[in-house]
């Protein structure tokens, strides 16, 4: 049994996705770099489960899937969330769009398409859903965001025993205290967490000293949720209408 399902997409590391599971829903994190299906459960007592599925969500009809497989009659999605690829989006990349304009002109009209191929789909949905990026032309090309917010001011949601961070203790900071201004992009009814912040110790952020280069890795690190704000956002949305359980 399951509390309703929840889509995230363009989602390598489940983060965001990890509140709704450990409370019973269904999560699907849709990424390019998942080999395949695999299912991360979350105990009998809790019933949720997070499904790592490879997707290339760069394609329309990865979308029409997508609404064959989730939409209908026996829609059951409660919520959903996007991370788009900011490479070619993010203000902080201003330097290298000049060079990738002569490589491809339409190079940022493709990501900015991207970004509102997900909106539509959480459209039809019909749920509550955000599109997040960093500071980016997506509040030109597209519209301006609706909301922002910095890690830190979520970290009060992380309790002290879990202060740091289970996965990457070593590259951020305990209780997501360092500042990082994300846009948010939203619609369906979303509600924006009210806001329990904690101090940055040094009044900035350090962890881009260690998560720097171009790896994967560190961009698939520098790209994870907070922690804090994964836990508010599930908190302001799970809804008192998702507390019947569902059968899928």
């Amino acid at each position: 049994m399951s509390k309703g399902i929840v889509l995230s997409l363009y989602d390598f590391t489940g983060e965001a996705c990890r509140p709704w599971a450990e409370a019973g829903y269904t999560c699907y994190a849709f990424d390019i770099q998942h080999e395949g299906w695999k299912i991360e459960g979350f105990g009998k007592d809790c019933g949720g489960s997070i499904h790592y599925r490879k997707a290339d969500l760069h394609n329309p009809e990865t979308f029409h899937d997508l609404i064959n497989e989730f939409g209908g009659d026996g829609n059951q999605v409660v919520f959903g969330m996007a991370f788009c690829v900011c490479t070619d989006l993010a203000v902080s990349g201003a330097a290298w769009f000049k060079k990738k304009a002569l490589a491809d002109p339409d190079f940022q009209t493709k990501a900015v398409s991207y970004a509102v191929m997900c909106a539509d789909f959480f459209d039809d949905l019909c749920v509550p859903y955000f599109i997040e990026n960093p500071v980016s032309v997506l509040a030109t090309k597209w519209r301006k965001p609706n909301h922002s917010f910095h890690p830190y001011e979520y970290g009060g949601y992380i309790p002290y025993s879990k202060a740091e961070h289970p996965r990457w203790p070593e590259y951020i900071a305990p209780f997501d205290a360092y500042p990082k201004k994300t846009c948010l992009w939203t619609g369906g009814g979303f509600v924006m967490p009210t806001k329990v912040p904690v101090t940055v110790p040094t009044g900035y952020s350090t962890q881009h000293k260690k998560l720097g280069g171009k790896s994967q890795r560190t961009k698939d690190i520098r790209s994870a949720t907070p922690r804090g704000f994964a836990e508010a956002v599930y908190q302001s949305n799970k809804g008192e209408n998702h507390e019947t359980s569902l059968s899928i």
